[in-house]
């Protein structure tokens, strides 16, 4: 009978381990170093840089606006209009990443919705900054219709 016994610890304690209800999703918070809700409001680029390993831009100094508005929930939209042509929106939504101890500010972008970046970050209630490394933006620097990956740069001002 103790033999049966080991066997299903070995054959079923696996499964069990396996099955934990703590997912990826639990670490995901929108409190943190500051809570997410204070970020919501409107907010003005003085700086947006893009740049990837041969190409460097900074739409606001070249002319071109990005605003952003902000939900108390985290979600999010931005629009990018750069000076040289047609603007465009992307939205997504803004939390906390908590891991070992630590959190890390995060987008999950609505392009890629099974996926999200972290991000540094600087806030102190009326300027907002976040910096992402290769492959947490996309920008078409050639204006071809195709955007590259590339890092991303900003700074806001409330509005």
């Amino acid at each position: 009978m103790k033999f049966y016994i080991y066997l299903w610890l070995v054959l079923f304690m696996p499964l069990c381990l396996c099955c934990s209800s703590e997912g990826e999703d639990d670490n995901l918070t929108k409190s943190g170093p500051f809570d997410i809700i204070e970020l919501s409001g409107n907010w003005n680029a003085t700086a947006a840089r893009f740049s990837n390993s041969s190409q460097w831009l900074d739409v606001v100094d070249e002319g071109g606006t990005v605003t952003m508005s902000v939900q108390t929930s985290g979600r999010f939209t931005m629009t990018i209009a750069p000076a040289d042509r047609i603007a465009y929106t992307v939205a997504g939504e803004m939390f906390w990443e908590k891991w070992e101890g630590t959190f890390y500010f995060a987008i999950q972008w609505d392009n890629y919705p099974d996926d999200w970046d972290t991000y540094g970050h600087n806030y102190d209630g009326l300027n907002f900054s976040l910096s992402g490394g290769f492959g947490s933006g996309e920008y078409d620097f050639d204006n071809d219709g195709d955007f590259e990956a590339c890092s991303v740069s900003m700074d806001f001002v409330r509005l």
